[in-house]
């Protein structure tokens, strides 16, 4: 990231990717979807780290929602929020980017996966989300803290989350492709 950063390079849809040694224990090797980035702030969610609590655990009467949460981010965790690929077949999405879109009917969803005619690698539900306010994240990618990128295919959802933050350094080829294979703790090496 140069010293002329401006707003523009920040855009709804494009992806976070954590510096490899960034400080903070809730991003590490974290890659986050941004859905919303405009003048009042910026709300994403970690795609990559799964929790250990199953939505039928939050959501009582969704026994049949098997599946496991994510960790969106640090903000509000006691919020359940979703992403999927399947477009117009929710009602009151919002398109995010290439094919990803955020929330919708809850109820509609719900009854696709209750049916089966979906699969996991087309939906994926977060507790809580990552927010910025006006500037912060501008600030934080002024410290290096992150690597923007919006070279990625809907297919997110498809890798395996320990894997995720490898997968789009090497994609973006260059220098990133070296970063990724950085070991978590360097002095184990």
């Amino acid at each position: 990231m140069d010293d002329n950063f401006s707003f523009e390079k920040i855009n709804k849809g494009d992806i976070l990717i954590s510096e490899p040694f960034l400080p903070d224990a809730n991003f590490e090797r974290s890659v986050i979807l941004l859905c919303s980035h405009d003048e009042t702030g910026s709300l994403g969610f970690v795609i990559n780290k799964p929790s250990k609590v199953q939505i039928n655990q939050v959501v009582e009467s969704e026994k049949h929602i098997t599946d496991f949460a994510y960790i969106g981010g640090p903000v509000e965790q006691n919020t359940l929020h979703f992403l999927h690929t399947l477009g117009d077949k929710i009602e009151g999405s919002l398109p995010v980017h290439n094919g990803i879109y955020w929330g919708g009917n809850f109820e509609q969803l719900s009854e696709l996966i209750a049916l089966k005619l979906i699969n996991s690698t087309e939906y994926r539900f977060f507790l809580g989300y990552s927010g910025w306010s006006d500037g912060q994240l501008e600030e934080e990618l002024k410290q290096k803290s992150w690597i923007i990128s919006n070279k990625y295919n809907n297919d997110l959802f498809g890798y395996k989350s320990e894997d995720l933050w490898r997968i789009v350094l090497k994609d973006l080829g260059g220098k990133f492709k070296m970063i990724s294979n950085y070991p978590l703790d360097p002095r184990l090496n």
